[in-house]
């Protein structure tokens, strides 16, 4: 009976893999059928709503450069009204698909019940024409995130076709916003917005060209290497460097309508294709599911095989692990208890027990016993961890004193030999309390030395470079003025600390040791470099290693405890430390802070100014 049971294991397997596979790509198959349903009641009347939308605003303008009159401005609005009332009744139907749908469409209706309010402020004159662009442009936004999120589909290539299509129509966003813009003369705040949409708008249009595919760039491809295209990109420049073109709106309306002919075309295609893609994972999945039934009955018969062959293997198996479990292992445990070196029991054996209870009980055992030495070494830790925070916290105190002394001896000091002592033992106590955190770090605790307020990163460099005995040989360069948040400012002055000073042990006495900042992509990196003897290509994976993940304190390993320090302060920050090989033979230390701990530079004072609205994206 218990053979019986085995051989069920894998059969159960190959039908629960069955079942699964069946139903995922069924899955897969609907939600590529559901595409085009989604395009019909939901994308399709959002983006004439848009178009709609676009039109109000540009009517508005006008209508505030007294160059459309309140007739023109009443029908535009009727019609808005008119995408609106459409959009929300076949919407109201794809609210019940998913969660997030409904999330999304929930946050265009209150968009949308916005319009009555930004109409009032243009009628009683209480909007000028920058911010009723920007009000109408907050709307346009929200429909284009419900955009973004139900073109989500597990099918890859049609997800970022769409995306990429979606971009393309927000750039058609961005081209009604410069024509809104730029109606008449315009301000200095409006000619520098103009000029940011302008530029946002041609790097989205040349990012989303380079992604589409051919049937559906070429039409996209001829419309921006047209003449009239080429046309509005003069006006443009001209509008940015503060003329105004002529026919500037006759232009900019002949290209807004073929952009939105072009989008929807292309919309259309690409809806086209997840039908046939549907029926074929349909039949994909008949496919695997046939498979799945031939696994079966294959691995039924190669259990009933083996099955005679297993049995004598797992009666060997029972014996020897109950051997590892009651004997040897307990006898491993009593020596390392002891403190005497031993080698772990190895379970080899050639065969084993029809009884797999027995062979569950006889691991058990063994992992039982296991157990109780692990939990005897993690005492041990903790007992270390514990006398390294108290002796830690202990120096701390003194430490403190001590420099609170010696600042007021400095205070003081009149003589500049007795103040230059006086400064050497101020230094001293720099270092012997950095090296007081550094075992209050080993033993898991914080070291309890922070700031309240944003830093300069320069300041943490040279505040740094002060704690460690050869400074004068370290030279901070100039770096940018951004700062570093307050909570981190401890950590990683300590932790730059560490590197500058195995940099300044490991190479000769006259060579400087070089402190570089600069931005990054995704936050702020420090370089200490050095002039030493450099490492070999083993070791700097070595080091790598263990700064990527830090490896648990080894008492032996004194040797390596800024090592240890720097790994762990690394780990608390999600700061990736990396070394590598200098150009001058030695070593460089990168520390890439990630950009939630990096602030902006402090602003100057000077008079407020308004923050000018940055259009994303995406």
């Amino acid at each position: 009976m218990k053979i019986i049971g085995l051989l069920l294991v894998p059969l159960a397997s190959m039908v629960v893999l069955w079942g699964v596979i069946t139903a995922v790509t069924a899955t897969e198959s609907l939600e590529l059928r559901e595409y085009k349903t989604v395009w019909t009641n939901l994308r399709h009347p959002a983006y004439k709503l848009i178009s709609e939308i676009q039109r109000e605003r540009l009517v508005s303008a006008k209508l505030l450069r007294d160059t459309a009159g309140p007739a023109a401005v009443a029908a535009q609005r009727n019609r808005t009204d008119a995408a609106k009332d459409t959009f929300r009744q076949l919407s109201s139907t794809s609210k019940n698909r998913s969660e997030e749908i409904r999330t999304q469409v929930d946050a265009v209706d209150t968009q949308l019940d916005r319009l009555d309010a930004i109409r009032g402020e243009i009628d009683a004159g209480l909007s000028d024409r920058l911010h009723t662009v920007e009000s109408y442009s907050a709307i346009i936004e929200t429909i284009f995130s419900l955009h973004r999120h139900v073109a989500l589909i597990d099918d890859i290539p049609i997800y970022e076709q769409s995306r990429v299509i979606i971009d393309l129509g927000f750039a058609k966003e961005l081209l009604t916003r410069e024509q809104a813009i730029a109606l008449g003369p315009v301000t200095e705040t409006e000619r520098r917005l103009f000029t940011q949409i302008v530029g946002n708008r041609r790097f989205l249009v040349d990012q989303s060209l380079s992604e589409l595919d051919r049937p559906l760039r070429d039409a996209d491809v001829s419309l921006i290497s047209s003449p009239a295209y080429q046309r509005m990109r003069m006006m443009e420049d001209q509008i940015i460097a503060g003329r105004t073109p002529k026919s500037w709106l006759a232009t900019t309306e002949a290209l807004a309508k073929s952009f939105q002919e072009s989008l929807m075309r292309a919309s259309a295609t690409l809806n086209a294709r997840a039908e046939p893609i549907a029926d074929e994972v349909l039949r994909r999945a008949f496919m695997l599911a046939g498979l799945c039934l031939a696994l079966v009955v294959v691995s039924i018969v190669f259990s009933v095989r083996m099955g005679n062959r297993l049995s004598k293997e797992l009666g060997a198996l029972r014996l020897a692990a109950l051997e590892v479990a009651q004997e040897r292992l307990p006898q491993v445990v009593a020596k390392l208890r002891k403190g005497e070196t031993v080698e772990l029991p190895e379970l080899s054996v050639p065969s084993t027990t029809t009884e797999i209870d027995d062979v569950g009980q006889a691991f058990s055992i063994v992992q039982q016993t296991a157990v109780e030495a692990a939990v005897g070494q993690a005492q041990l830790r903790e007992g270390v961890r514990h006398v390294f925070r108290n002796l830690a916290r202990r120096s701390q105190a003194l430490l403190h004193r001590q420099r609170i002394q010696l600042q007021d001896m400095q205070h003081r000091a009149t003589e500049p030999d007795a103040l230059e002592d006086l400064f050497k033992l101020d230094h001293l106590t720099t270092r012997m309390r950095r090296h007081a955190e550094g075992l209050i770090i080993l033993s898991g605790a914080t070291p309890g030395r922070g700031w309240s307020r944003p830093v300069p990163l320069l300041d943490v460099a040279r505040g740094a470079a002060a704690e460690v005995e050869d400074y004068q040989r370290v030279t901070v360069e100039p770096m940018p003025a951004d700062r570093l948040a307050g909570p981190v400012v401890g950590d990683m002055i300590h932790l730059v600390a560490e590197l500058i000073e195995n940099a300044t042990v490991y190479s000769p006495d006259k060579t400087p040791v070089i402190v570089r900042g600069e931005k990054t992509a995704r936050g702020f990196a420090f370089e200490v470099e050095d002039r030493g003897f450099g490492m070999s290509p083993e070791e700097l994976a070595e080091y790598n290693e263990r700064l990527a993940s830090p490896p648990e304190f080894d008492l032996a390993d004194s040797d390596r405890l800024g090592l240890f320090v720097v790994s762990r302060l690394a780990a608390r920050h999600d700061i990736r430390v990396t070394l590598r090989g200098s150009p001058y033979g030695g070593t460089t230390a990168i520390v890439l802070i990630p950009e939630e701990h990096v602030a902006e530079p402090e602003a100057p004072a000077e008079e407020p100014r308004r923050p000018m609205r940055v259009v994303r994206s995406e």
